[in-house]
């Protein structure tokens, strides 16, 4: 990944140091709301970090020539990302049985969305940089 690639995730690295600086301020009213704090601030990594190898995965996938290793690149990142978030949704709940913090677990999937919304917004902004089309 070239550096204005990168540059591009940079509103995604932001957004994930401000809310887990937020989350460690707010831990207790978080507590007093009724949620985890754990649940959020390890879904807020996993969810970063996913969409993190997710964009990697994407911009080699924009910046190949070939165009049967584009698709390969692009969808295998959206699969990684369903299957890898998917699975670690269930293995919480699994995990938790009982004891789900579904107010957490809503705001992780806010949290997904943020992240997508991001992800998309800095591919088409690489896809607008391509020079290989």
């Amino acid at each position: 990944m070239n550096k204005q690639s990168f540059r591009n995730f940079f509103p995604a690295i932001l957004v994930f140091l401000v809310l887990n600086s937020g989350l460690l301020i707010m831990m207790n009213r978080l507590e007093d709301w009724g949620f985890d704090y754990t649940v959020l601030v390890f879904g807020n990594l996993v969810i970063f970090g996913i969409s993190f190898l997710s964009y990697w995965m994407a911009v080699k996938g924009l910046t190949t020539k070939n165009n049967h290793a584009f698709f390969r690149w692009v969808y295998g990142s959206i699969m990684m990302k369903l299957f890898l978030l998917a699975g670690a949704a269930f293995i919480y709940i699994v995990m938790n049985k009982k004891e789900v913090n579904k107010p957490s677990l809503f705001f992780c999937m806010g949290l997904y969305i943020i992240y997508t919304f991001i992800e998309v917004s800095a591919l088409m902004k690489v896809n607008k940089q391509k020079t290989n089309a």
